[in-house]
């Protein structure tokens, strides 16, 4: 078939146990090959082998968009209604899968204002989702991020960031969706500097810490002259590596000069690369930050991240 019977859609937005209305194809060599049939889901193997493949995009006919379209509403609608019979993980797979387009369709198309809005309008929904459902935040952080996403990794950011903004009683004082957005699109610039997210720094040569470490400021570079990007978001985006000591990139800022949406942004960022990077079970991540790396982060981010982690069950 003609590649212009086509349209690309993100992986990420087929999730849940709901049946696709739509056939949905992969592009090997040129060629479409139908990968799921209209009434198949994509749980279980079947999405977790196309992120194995570190898959973004797969394709659907021109006459199926509509299709597509209803899809995506009727999954997320139902995913946000804890009365709709669905379990909080399927829910939550939904959610995820939703936030973590919306922030790449920022980030690959940043002069977009509509993409943005749609992004912050996301945002909002999801804040409520993690501060108003009980299991919410075990349920995020327990979608593993196998292709070391850019995407994923925002959209856990952001749970754990609002989770731990909760419970120091920030919530109510903070634009929560704004630290929403600002976790969401952190390491905007991961999508086109070459280095992978999931690296560990020590690894990392020369040439490669030194783009590292201006990841902050090369994100925020390009899109500043965009006006439909809030000033908060970037500051966020621009501060997100700092540590409260001054030791951290790229501008060496201690805590009493850093915003402070910044810095929950950054304890919990530090927190997901322990555990979805280096592999690290919550506890003994919570326990490098604790011990290991004494001084970085407020140690009263780091009780509330503890008692986040306990309340929430997610530590064992």
């Amino acid at each position: 078939m003609d590649a212009n019977n086509f349209v690309p859609i993100r992986v990420s937005t087929l999730r849940g146990e709901n049946a696709i209305t739509f056939d949905a194809y992969v592009r090997v060599a040129g060629k479409f090959i139908l990968y799921c049939r209209k009434g198949d889901t994509f749980e279980g193997q079947r999405l977790k082998r196309l992120k194995e493949k570190k898959l973004k995009k797969m394709f659907i006919l021109q006459d199926h968009e509509g299709n597509y379209r209803s899809y995506l509403t009727s999954n997320i609608e139902q995913a946000y209604d804890k009365n709709s019979g669905k379990s909080i993980e399927d829910r939550s797979q939904v959610i995820q899968g939703a936030q973590q387009a919306a922030a790449e369709d920022v980030m690959e198309n940043p002069e977009s204002q509509e993409f943005y809005q749609v992004a912050k309008i996301g945002a909002g929904k999801y804040v409520d989702f993690i501060l108003k459902e009980a299991e919410a935040v075990k349920s995020i952080l327990a979608i593993e991020n196998t292709d070391a996403s850019v995407g994923h990794h925002g959209v856990t950011v952001g749970a754990v960031a609002v989770a731990i903004a909760e419970q120091l009683g920030m919530s109510d004082r903070y634009p929560m969706d704004l630290l929403t957005m600002g976790c969401l699109l952190h390491d905007f610039d991961h999508m086109t500097n070459g280095l992978s997210v999931g690296r560990n720094k020590k690894d990392l040569n020369t040439d490669e810490i030194r783009i590292f470490n201006e990841h902050p400021r090369a994100a925020v570079e390009k899109v500043k002259h965009l006006k439909h990007f809030d000033n908060l978001v970037l500051k966020i985006i621009l501060q997100h590596e700092e540590c409260i000591d001054g030791s951290g990139v790229p501008n060496g800022l201690k805590e009493k000069d850093v915003e402070p949406l910044a810095v929950l942004c950054a304890t919990a960022n530090s927190y997901d690369k322990y555990v979805s990077f280096m592999k690290l079970e919550p506890k003994e991540a919570l326990k490098t930050m604790l011990v290991d790396k004494m001084g970085l982060h407020p140690l009263s981010h780091l009780q509330a991240l503890q008692a986040v982690l306990k309340e929430k069950k997610v530590l064992a």
